[in-house]
């Protein structure tokens, strides 16, 4: 008998890592959508920059609808702050606005475990947050350098978690099965861009070719999320590779 991803995610617990991938939020968002179409609901999450957006927000108690809802709002003006500092914008608006919809403000309220990577300045190495602020967090861990200036977590400077954690696996739980949505680089500069990790008892979901979306794209991050909903309902019904890990690609 076939065995599909659905039923692979249905037969045990599964945590769900969302990788590092600009404003791939929005895929994010359209993949959480059709897990819950599915019925199919993560025993935690964790993610990296765009991975941590989505999955903290999920995690915190938004369903897919309603996290669809809030980024079809999403305007330039609700996080665009430039102002003097190691990045272009200061990060405040952003705060605010996910302080404004999160259902709940720090970690140990959420609905499942939620875990962020963000990348340590001082140390210059990943850190997993699981407690304390969720809005800190998430910004520290989408403060891609350049753009946003860095977060402080617990006195340290803190910024983009896709530095060196991109696929947001160093806070899954060890020897747990995952479900892993990667986030395929658009960018040809970024040759170095890491292949999906390896990993046991882990499937990775790749979907080819979504459009891009950016601070001044934000409706064609609407088009990705709509299409990832749909194109991952697909691969829900697809066969799983034999031994239960590796890609799955649409």
């Amino acid at each position: 008998m076939t065995c599909t991803l659905g039923d692979w995610l249905h037969e045990r617990p599964f945590h769900l890592a969302l990788s590092a991938g600009f404003f791939g939020f929005f895929s994010h968002a359209g993949l959480l959508a059709a897990l819950e179409d599915a019925g199919l609901r993560p025993a935690g999450v964790t993610g990296a920059s765009a991975g941590a957006l989505s999955g903290g927000l999920w995690a915190a108690g938004l369903d897919a609808d309603t996290l669809r809802d809030e980024l079809a709002s999403l305007r330039r003006a609700h996080f665009w702050d430039p102002g003097p500092g190691a990045g272009l914008l200061r990060g405040r608006l952003m705060r605010r606005k996910l302080e404004s919809i999160l259902p709940t403000a720090r970690f140990d309220g959420t609905r499942v475990p939620f875990a962020a990577s963000v990348f340590d300045l001082l140390s210059r190495s990943t850190r997993v947050v699981r407690e304390g602020d969720l809005a800190a967090a998430i910004c520290a861990s989408s403060a891609l350098p350049g753009l946003f200036q860095p977060v402080w977590i617990r006195g340290r400077p803190c910024i983009d978690g896709g530095v060196l954690d991109r696929p947001a696996h160093a806070g899954l739980p060890p020897s747990e099965r995952a479900l892993y949505h990667h986030l395929a680089s658009h960018s040809p500069w970024r040759w170095y861009a890491p292949q999906v990790p390896p990993r046991p008892d882990t499937l990775a979901i790749v979907l080819r070719d979504l459009p891009r979306s950016g601070p001044f794209r934000l409706d064609v991050g609407m088009v990705a999320l709509d299409q990832t909903r749909r194109r991952a309902k697909r691969l829900l019904d697809a066969p799983v590779p034999e031994g239960g890990d590796g890609v799955m690609m649409d």
